[in-house]
């Protein structure tokens, strides 16, 4: 019911994004919409090849491996379009250091290969394709285009469009703008540490399982099989909680720009912390099913918000 109630929520929730179009201003000018073409163009192209590759490959993280790529691909071609006016420049960087980290995290998991369709494929994939809602294929191969190679496109588009309403600003960078940079940056750092911290965990995990101990018998906290050291001893998600972070600080831009407090670039926010809502709790499923100790871990850790420290 859950997962039914979730899917139409996704569904409904690109109709926002016209509707808080013509609801709350402003509009685009000639210009904008003339890089919103092109921006489309780029989306519709990465949308087509990831269907394409993910069926015939059998790899359903082609989008994953753009997903890090594609938002500062976006942001440049706005900044440059709109005469790479300062708060452009910034938003353009601060998006650059953001893929940096997220391509390079990804890339040392075995992501990318010479053969660009292959590698290192996320592992809820091979979980969600292997569910019997899923069975026969021709239910993956829908939901493989319009979820993960058409919505997920389509979002990563929208949490751009900041940028794209920033192109016309009169307004110089100010406090505000200032203040973007900082709360982007600060978050951008957050899900840096969290991401440093699972990568350690899991690899001296991996590391003392290498001469066939089994889990059950690793030192602590190793032998809970997930991480309850650092962040993740406050938050389940603290990596989740920076990313969301990031692209509601990267809508501040907008503000900055004129645009008033609530404009419809919020859209890329809103629906970045629908999916992660969503993609939570089928990663929380899964770990449940896996390590036993991870029920009272939940109980006692706050999803996103660090809060009360993990006691064992």
């Amino acid at each position: 019911m859950k997962k039914a109630v979730l899917a139409v929520v996704l569904g409904l929730s690109l109709l926002a994004c016209p509707i808080l179009y013509f609801a709350v201003g402003p509009r685009l000018d000639a210009l904008q919409t003339e890089t919103l073409k092109l921006l489309l163009i780029v989306c519709g192209c990465s949308a087509a090849y990831c269907f394409a590759v993910g069926e015939l490959s059998g790899n359903n993280s082609q989008m994953d491996k753009l997903w890090s790529i594609l938002p500062e691909v976006y942001v440049w071609i706005a900044a440059i379009k709109g005469g790479m006016h300062p708060r452009l420049v910034v938003m353009a960087v601060l998006a650059t250091l953001w893929g940096a980290r997220l391509t390079f995290n990804f890339a040392r998991k075995g992501a990318y290969r010479l053969r660009f369709w292959d590698g290192e494929e996320d592992y809820r994939w091979a979980v969600l394709r292997g569910k019997k809602e899923f069975q026969p294929h021709w239910k993956w191969l829908l939901f493989n285009l319009f979820f993960i190679s058409v919505y997920q496109n389509v979002l990563i588009l929208c949490t751009t469009f900041p940028a794209l309403l920033a192109m016309n600003a009169e307004a110089p960078f100010g406090w505000i703008d200032g203040l973007a940079a900082a709360l982007t940056a600060g978050f951008l750092t957050l899900e840096t540490v969290a991401d440093a911290q699972q990568w350690r965990f899991h690899a001296k995990k991996k590391a003392l399982m290498q001469d066939g101990t089994p889990l059950s018998e690793l030192p602590a906290p190793y032998d809970k099989g997930f991480n309850t050291l650092g962040l993740w001893a406050r938050s389940r998600h603290p990596n989740y909680l920076g990313e969301q972070g990031v692209w509601a600080s990267f809508y501040v831009f907008s503000i900055g720009a004129g645009a008033g407090v609530f404009n419809w670039s919020v859209i890329g926010a809103l629906l970045l912390i629908v999916l992660f809502m969503g993609s939570s709790n089928f990663g929380e499923e899964i770990s449940a099913s896996k390590y036993p100790e991870y029920a009272r871990y939940k109980q006692r850790v706050s999803k996103f918000i660090p809060w009360k420290k993990y006691e064992p």
